[in-house]
């Protein structure tokens, strides 16, 4: 399960496009961040995580958040600010499982690496769809976990909604917020639809419906996700913030655990909580991976990366494009000495004595985080160089790496 949103316009604190996403996915499966720089290429095709589709002769430079074993990215941003996050979406078309095609997080990260605006990537992603189609296995050790995609896209001029069906789909322009979560939500207000025969299978009752979401949404999935609270939730958090809304009130949102709030502790945790904490057979999911990214017009964009699970538990790390990233860890399905299993460490202990440690490390980090943000404004609005950029960057990444090791001595004692 998953949450992206995005502020802008009257929303926004500063009038930037603030967006961001949790993505929620199995306890165990580790997430990575990636920078890939701007590549031109020789080869003729490019393996996408199950099929092969043809190479471009140039891709553009991406920050990525994806699970470390899939070659698609949950939630990404590229060179021209083109930010993308997907959402799964449970329907009533049946997947060809004989027939692999792309995952929803393949289709984000050919569009981020190939597209300059949010219309393109759109585009792009609708061709890919009803060409490639998206029968593919969205899940680590569940590999029956199959569903289909939505996508909020935005650059800062243009947002939109895309939600798809099999190879069909619908999408819609957004104004100055958009909250988007693991359930269709487009009806018959979209600006434009393609709609394949092959996937209106049902009864004529199903065919002659006219939204979008009520000729395509799976019931009984899409209410067990919870997706419905939580797209609630983040919407009436962004409209109450209008033009309040910038780094630091989207991380929050990120890190709220509704409908409980401060009376939360994760063994009571459920569905509908933003940072998702995996409680068993109803609530699988956990967040693994957590993005904020402010994108300016004519300034360097500020993309927030969380490289460890539990984002109520974590700090957020400011990327730029041209960073130098050999000092990125990037983790495996093993525990080993990553950023991402060392926190994953930490979290393990705080939520065994949550009620006296988790208070502490909550105005700890806070206080971490408003700091960095104050810094990040501070550099930006000094026309700060690459290089100061890069430095900042890497010294809020190791200062993270200490912290953790530094706590899990102290709470391991």
């Amino acid at each position: 399960m998953c949450d992206t949103l995005l502020a802008r316009g009257i929303i926004s604190e500063k009038g930037n496009l603030i967006f961001a996403k949790n993505s929620d996915r199995e306890p165990l499966e580790a997430q990575e961040q990636v920078h890939i720089p701007r590549i031109s290429h020789s080869e003729k095709t490019l393996n996408c995580t199950y099929i092969q589709i043809p190479q471009v002769s140039s891709t553009w430079e991406v920050w990525l958040s994806k699970p470390f074993q899939m070659w698609g990215a949950e939630m990404g941003v590229n060179e021209w600010g083109l930010a993308i996050g997907n959402e799964a979406v449970f329907t009533q078309v049946i997947f060809d499982k004989s027939q692999p095609g792309l995952t929803g997080m393949d289709l984000l990260r050919l569009a981020l690496e190939r597209s300059k605006a949010a219309m393109a990537a759109k585009d792009l992603i609708i061709e890919l769809l009803e060409k490639f189609g998206q029968n593919a296995c969205g899940g680590y050790e569940n590999k029956n976990f199959y569903y289909h995609n939505s996508f909020l896209i935005a650059d800062p001029k243009d947002a939109l909604i895309l939600e798809t069906a099999g190879q069909s789909w619908a999408w819609k322009r957004v104004k100055n917020h958009a909250s988007i979560s693991n359930c269709l939500s487009l009806e018959d207000d979209f600006e434009e639809w393609g709609i394949k025969e092959e996937d209106m299978y049902l009864s004529s009752i199903f065919n002659s419906k006219k939204g979008f979401k009520s000729r395509y949404s799976d019931f009984l999935y899409t209410y067990f996700s919870k997706a419905k609270d939580r797209k609630s939730f983040t919407e009436k958090s962004l409209i109450s913030q209008r033009g309040q809304t910038g780094p630091k009130q989207m991380m929050e949102i990120l890190k709220s655990h509704h409908p409980i709030g401060e009376g939360f502790h994760p063994k009571k945790a459920s569905a509908a909580s933003v940072c998702m904490h995996a409680t068993g057979l109803t609530n699988p999911s956990e967040t693994t991976g957590s993005m904020v990214a402010e994108i300016r017009k004519d300034q360097p964009h500020t993309i927030w990366l969380c490289p460890s699970p539990h984002p109520c538990q974590s700090l957020y790390i400011p990327f730029y494009f041209g960073n130098e990233t050999s000092f990125l860890t990037h983790p495996s399905h093993l525990e080993d000495d990553s950023l991402w299993w060392q926190a994953k460490k930490l979290h393990t202990i705080i939520e065994r004595n949550w009620k006296e440690l988790f208070p502490k490390l909550k105005a700890e980090l806070n206080q971490i985080q408003e700091n960095w943000i104050k810094r990040d404004n501070s550099l930006i609005e000094e026309a700060a160089s690459p290089e100061e950029l890069s430095k900042f960057s890497l010294d809020c990444y190791l200062f993270y790496q200490k912290w953790i090791k530094e706590k899990l001595k102290e709470v391991s004692k």
